[in-house]
């Protein structure tokens, strides 16, 4: 029997630093592609997760889904039902210029306009922010493999398509580097469960409502400089 309606895996069968993109077949993708070894140990919902090795350390994979309350669930349930110490999300995110398409952001934090913690914090609001550790290596690493990655806040919002741009055009005017929907739900929930977490992106569009941006395909498995940078990234924290 699992141990949650979204999981199937066993204590044990999870590593203890994850990390999860969004879309469960890029997590397949990375699995397959940069892991010895992998053993999927969940399938529900179409939510995979795959656990192997990476340079000699146990690392898993798993996807979050779309939005704030999904990635809630499984959040929730990696840190406090199978002891996961360390979450990197590696997900896309809308860019504000200068930032150009494929670029990398590190969210040193993260605002946010949604009411999902609302009552949890008592009307105050909340920082939402990265685990330094993870984050000063994650840029470490970046600049070992010879990448730049752009540091600073992000815009987490519960809306993907907005009646008016007001909001992220603020946003942009205050230094936020990009926009995206699952950050801020991340770093608040690793702060209540004592987890490490950062969340990364690559540049899949650009805010100012520009045509340009990339494939779903390539979304899927062409963003190999965050993918590599994240696995470098986890095996400092790994097991």
């Amino acid at each position: 029997m699992s141990m949650t309606p979204h999981n199937s895996a066993n204590k044990g069968d999870i590593a203890s630093t994850v990390l999860m993109p969004g879309d469960p077949l890029r997590a397949k993708y990375i699995a397959e592609t940069y892991l010895e070894d992998p053993v999927c140990f969940n399938e529900v919902r179409g939510m995979l997760g795959y656990t192997g090795s990476y340079k000699g350390h146990r690392l898993s994979v798993m996807g979050h889904g779309m939005g704030m309350p999904s990635v809630a669930i499984y959040v929730t349930e990696l840190l406090t039902m199978y002891d996961v110490k360390n979450i990197i999300r590696i997900g896309s995110c809308g860019g504000f210029a200068p930032l150009k398409l494929r670029d990398i952001v590190m969210a040193m934090s993260s605002a946010t306009d949604s009411a999902m913690f609302d009552s949890v914090f008592h009307g105050m609001h909340y920082a939402a922010t990265a685990n330094f550790e993870l984050l000063e290596i994650a840029v470490r690493k970046a600049r070992e493999l010879g990448i730049t990655p752009h540091v600073g806040p992000v815009f987490c919002s519960d809306t993907f398509y907005q009646t008016t741009d007001a909001a992220s055009r603020v946003m942009g005017e205050h230094g936020v580097l990009g926009v995206e929907m699952e950050s801020a739900a991340l770093y608040v929930l690793a702060a209540r469960y004592g987890g490490r977490a950062l969340a990364m992106m690559t540049v899949s569009d650009m805010v100012d409502g520009s045509a340009e941006q990339t494939t779903a395909k390539e979304r899927e498995t062409g963003f190999q400089d965050m993918m590599k940078i994240a696995l470098e990234t986890a095996a400092c924290f790994a097991e």
